[in-house]
């Protein structure tokens, strides 16, 4: 049913078609731009710095030139200038929180096992050597998404940012400044689809990168699907999505502002109370249209869009079918509202990070708190996790054979090969035993 523009969905009351919708978010959004997107990334391809400044011109700023294409020091210095120094302090903090919970993620470099007498088996961990990060700026300045990206890829020899620009054409200053303290300056004004594609292939300006990791829209996500395979896209990062879990001890007035939050990012975004609480929901229904009405005209936009369309409320028949749902839908952002809120926290599975109790609203993880808040959406947080520095890094296999360890074996290694029809791997042993004498 509809209450004003806010959808309530009885979970044992959906069909399938209409569950289903509900699990796929924007998803039908992105398979109708893939066309589009094609297009876009076959331009970029073949025509390098010349198909970037046409969407840039088309999609962002009319008077873009390739001259633009790449933040100067003048536009860093221009954009602390520009920024109040509460700003610059909110970042330069926040960044400082998340490079203390990045810090504990790094593995040692190497290390080895002794498997048996003589095997040695270990990994060696080495950064990827280029990596290009996206930063959104559509309906916002995203500086955060800049210190969650930037911060863990500092691991990386070489980062590259895509970040769209401003009408006039220039970088958002606070993203520039983001960077900056990040110790990032290679930094390119190019957003949307062919942000995607030039970090993909290259252009004559933008480097070609090995990794791509960063949100955005479902322009973004549809150009990152057909480049799979090209390069690594990373982990699914679409347009923004939450769950508000409640019991019927929650405040559903703390539930109803945070459910807020994710739903002002963009019409393409999903934020759900689930609540097996008649009680929650009425009173949630009660505060959501003054809560709304507070929003700027724009913001108010977007929310009113996604609680009507992909989000809303959820009401199921107890706690443990909201706590199966949150599973099956496997939010990216999770607020845990119920009265034991650790021992809840036992039972969920699938979510892009977890924040429990009153205190730990969405907003904080979102900004400073530490955690990443780079997520996966659209479901994928079912096999997926938060950007970290492993998104940096790769590990290498490292093994190490005395003759005592070869010797245990060379036996089995030509019986499987054997077993499994490939006779030079068979030969590469049993030659090896006449060359070496053994």
């Amino acid at each position: 049913m509809q209450t004003g523009t806010i959808q309530v969905l009885e979970l044992d009351q959906l069909s399938a078609d209409a569950r289903a919708r509900l699990m796929r978010r924007a998803e039908q959004d992105i398979r109708d731009l893939l066309p589009l997107a094609q297009d876009v990334i076959d331009r970029v391809r073949t025509h390098g710095d010349t198909g970037v400044v046409e969407y840039a011109r088309r999609f962002d700023a009319k008077d873009f030139e390739a001259s633009m294409l790449r933040a100067t020091p003048d536009e860093f210095r221009r954009a602390r200038a520009a920024l109040e120094p509460a700003v610059i302090e909110a970042i330069e903090q926040a960044h400082d929180n998340i490079l203390r919970f990045h810090a504990e993620q790094m593995p040692e470099p190497m290390w080895f096992m002794e498997v048996q007498p003589g095997i040695m088996a270990g990994e060696k961990v080495t950064p990827v050597t280029s990596a290009g990060l996206y930063v959104p700026r559509g309906k916002g300045a995203f500086p955060s998404v800049m210190l969650m990206l930037a911060t863990p890829a500092k691991v990386a020899p070489r980062i590259v940012v895509g970040t769209p620009p401003t009408p006039e054409g220039h970088a958002d200053a606070a993203s520039l400044v983001a960077a900056e303290v990040c110790g990032v300056d290679e930094v390119y004004v190019v957003g949307g689809m062919q942000a995607i594609a030039a970090l993909a292939y290259g252009t004559e300006t933008i480097p070609r990168v090995d990794k791509i990791i960063g949100p955005g829209s479902s322009y973004v996500s549809a150009a990152k699907r057909l480049l799979y395979g090209t390069v690594d896209v990373g982990l699914p990062a679409g347009p923004s999505e939450a769950i508000i879990l409640t019991d019927e001890h929650a405040d559903a007035r703390l539930a109803a502002l945070d459910l807020l939050v994710e739903a002002e990012h963009g019409p393409e975004s999903a934020a759900l109370l689930v609540t097996h609480s008649r009680e929650v929901v009425q009173t949630a229904l009660e505060v959501l249209p003054g809560y709304i009405a507070e929003l700027p005209e724009w913001r108010r936009a977007f929310v009113q869009n996604v609680l009507s369309n992909y989000g809303g409320i959820v009401l199921t028949r107890s706690l443990d079918e909201s706590i199966q749902f949150v599973n099956d839908y496997a939010p990216e952002h999770l607020e845990v509202l119920t009265q034991e809120p650790f021992i809840t926290l036992q039972r969920i599975r699938n979510a892009g990070e977890i924040l429990l109790g009153p205190m730990t609203p969405i907003p904080t993880a979102n900004y400073c708190l530490g955690l990443n808040a780079i997520l996966p959406t659209g479901g994928f947080a079912r096999s997926f996790s938060s950007v970290s520095v492993w998104d940096f890094l790769k590990r290498s296999g490292v093994g190490y054979l005395s003759p005592e360890g070869y010797g245990r074996l060379q036996g089995i290694t030509a019986t499987l090969a054997d077993y499994e029809g490939f006779p030079a791997h068979a030969m590469a042993i049993r030659r090896r035993n006449e060359i070496l004498g053994l």
